[in-house]
């Protein structure tokens, strides 16, 4: 009964054929559409798979030779080499690339403009220290004093004006106060550093073997410092110099005096033609190069050049004998001469030179500006607001502006008053013997830590970011000529009532002009973009990879899916970590394992974690019997 149940329920259970076929394609079908459809949310297993896949996809040269030659060990390891060795190279070009993008490069741009030019403005200076009245006395005792040092030191006998001989008497009396300072700084003689040892009246030592100078001390007199020239002349100059500062700073307003006499100096001043008057120029006075004359310095009426050419630019003569100098203040004779931008200072012993009597002087410019690039292309200012020195001058910010005012600030905190050559700080006065006994030592010591650079003044003062310079080129010729001299001499005496003593050294002609209408602009462009960089980077990508942005891409997402697959695998390491570490027993549980064994039937029901493996079920054929035996088997049974 048992047996022909059995074989009944076998027989009831076939199929026929082609169902059986399709059933079982639908079998083997399914787990591949499941393994499909898990396709599109699974990872990579492995870093191997993760590699080989992107070797096979990537559309970088030579990644694919990573696996196509894996069966060949040699091949795979030279291209492996060869891939991490190009790697290496592209991303050392990289690091040049950057390193000089970030260096801040620039293109020095060059423009030729041709326009109507603006006129600059022309500082022209007597070379002639005048005599103010108010400080005329003082100057006769200086003189005096001047003529006894040249007296003692080289048997020299100076001849004063006879006007100062007979005042002397007068004078002798108002001058000890001076005298004292004088001598508090005398001028003396000082050996060279090789003859020191050797006494004065040594044969072997000779007036050339000695230094002229004088010795400036503190005001405790503790510590002195010599000042030393290896000229006698240079050292008069400077000595008498050094007091006749100190006089000027004794004089109330001093810089305000204004005894200038612009008809004795200018005979003729003639722009485009036409002459000049008082609303074109304006006046100062420089401690040692006498009345100095700015034309075209007022910005409401500014000359403009029409043509190019010395027809049209400026004319000037200019009268060159001194008259009631100081000779042992200035030792030229002539006129100085300066070109400079407007709304900037005149600073004649940096830009200017002089002019020779007797000769005109024809100067051509050519107008040359410069734009520099800020910011972290250069260390330029705008307008030297983020200097960190206070401009003391009523002009614009210029770098020579810049370096005087630290100077003068420094002077001030140092030494306690104010240099007389530079503009005064609010609420300081100016160096003056009488009030600071030691100023000089203060300040020599102070000029030779500028020079140094101990003060910082170069480091502090930036260049301005645009500035305009003038190129002056100059021709020179005899003027007035031989055969003309006499007839110019008699009109020009005629006409600005002087007589002029010397015609050698009379007159002197300046013509300053534009050369050509042409002016040259020096710009500045970065040479480094970021446009540039990334074709530049692009450049060196191909060179090495002969690829594009989108194999960047890739190569972003093949560093990406490595972080991912990092991350899975060390938390599929975690967990599996916390799988295996058995619970610990709880604080009150006793150890009846043994007793849990003996009887467990007695014990507490445990807790199990089933894990179902899924597999796939055999086809159904396989469960069909082959060949007739198998029939004869189940139909015995």
């Amino acid at each position: 009964m048992g047996t022909a149940s059995r074989g009944g329920s076998v027989k009831a259970g076939k199929m026929p054929e082609g169902e059986k076929t399709r059933q079982c394609k639908q079998e083997e079908e399914q787990p591949q559409k499941e393994e499909e459809r898990e396709g599109l949310i699974e990872f990579y297993s492995s870093y191997q798979e993760l590699f080989q896949f992107f070797c096979s996809n990537t559309t970088i040269h030579g990644a694919i030779r990573l696996v196509c030659s894996k069966k060949n060990k040699m091949k795979t390891a030279f291209w492996s080499v060869l891939f991490f060795l190009t790697f290496g190279l592209m991303y050392w070009q990289f690091g040049i690339l950057y390193r000089e993008y970030f260096s801040y490069p620039v293109n020095l741009n060059l423009n030729l403009n041709s326009d109507r030019l603006t006129f600059p403005a022309v500082t022209l200076c007597t070379l002639n220290p005048y005599r103010y009245s108010a400080i005329r006395k003082k100057l006769d005792e200086l003189d005096q004093i001047t003529h006894q040092t040249l007296l003692d030191l080289y048997d020299y006998n100076m001849s004063l004006p006879r006007s100062d001989w007979s005042t002397l008497s007068t004078q002798k009396r108002s001058s000890r106060s001076l005298l004292h300072h004088v001598q508090r700084h005398p001028l003396r003689r000082q050996k060279r550093d090789n003859l020191v040892n050797l006494p004065e009246n040594s044969p072997s030592v000779d007036k050339n073997d000695w230094k002229i100078g004088f010795v400036l001390c503190s005001e405790n007199n503790k510590d002195c410092f010599h000042q030393a020239y290896s000229s006698g002349v240079d050292a008069v100059r400077e000595w008498y110099s050094f007091h006749y500062i100190n006089i000027l700073a004794q004089v109330p307003d001093a810089k305000a005096l204004d005894e200038s006499d612009f008809e004795n100096f200018i005979y003729a001043c003639r722009f485009n033609d036409a002459t000049c008057d008082k609303a074109n120029y304006t006046h100062f006075h420089h401690p040692l190069y006498g009345n100095c004359y700015t034309f075209n310095d007022n910005s409401s009426s500014l000359w403009t050049s029409s043509m190019p050419g010395i027809n049209n630019g400026l004319s000037l003569v200019v009268r060159t004998e001194q008259n009631d100098f100081i000779p042992l203040l200035s030792t030229v004779t002539g006129a100085r001469v300066m070109v400079h931008d407007q709304n900037e200072p005149a600073f004649m012993d940096d830009g200017g030179f002089n002019v020779r009597p007797g000769i005109e002087t024809s100067i051509s410019m050519r107008k040359e500006m410069t734009v520099r690039l800020g910011g972290s292309y250069s260390d330029c200012t705008e307008d030297g607001s983020d200097v960190p020195v206070q401009n003391l001058y009523s002009s614009r910010y210029t770098e020579q502006v810049c370096i005087r005012s630290c100077f003068q600030l420094n002077m001030v905190e140092r030494c306690g008053c104010a240099y007389y050559f530079y503009p005064l700080p609010e609420g300081a006065e100016y160096c003056d013997y009488t009030k600071h006994v030691s100023w000089g030592y203060c300040y020599y010591k102070l000029l030779a830590e500028f020079k140094a650079d101990v003060l910082g003044c170069f480091h502090k003062c930036r260049k301005p970011c645009k500035m305009t310079e003038y190129q002056l080129s100059a021709g020179y010729s005899r003027w007035p000529s031989a055969v003309s001299e006499d007839w110019v001499f008699y009109v020009l005496s005629q006409q600005n009532k002087y007589n002029i003593t010397s015609k050698r050294n009379g007159v002197a002609k300046v013509n300053i002009f534009f050369k050509e209408w042409n002016y040259k602009t020096n710009g500045e462009s970065p040479a480094f973009t970021v446009v540039t960089l990334l074709s530049q980077l692009g450049n060196q990508w191909s060179l090495w990879f002969g690829s594009s942005v989108l194999s960047v891409i890739e190569l972003a997402e093949l560093i990406l899916d490595f972080i991912a697959i990092t991350f899975i695998l060390a938390f599929r390491w975690f967990r599996s970590r916390q799988k295996l570490s058995p619970p610990g027993p709880s604080p009150n549980s006793h150890d009846n394992t043994a007793f849990q064994d003996e009887t467990p039937g007695l014990s507490a029901p445990h807790r199990f974690t089933v894990e179902a493996v899924v597999t796939t079920l055999p086809s159904y054929n396989s469960l069909e019997p082959h060949g007739p035996s198998r029939d004869g088997e189940v139909g015995h049974d």
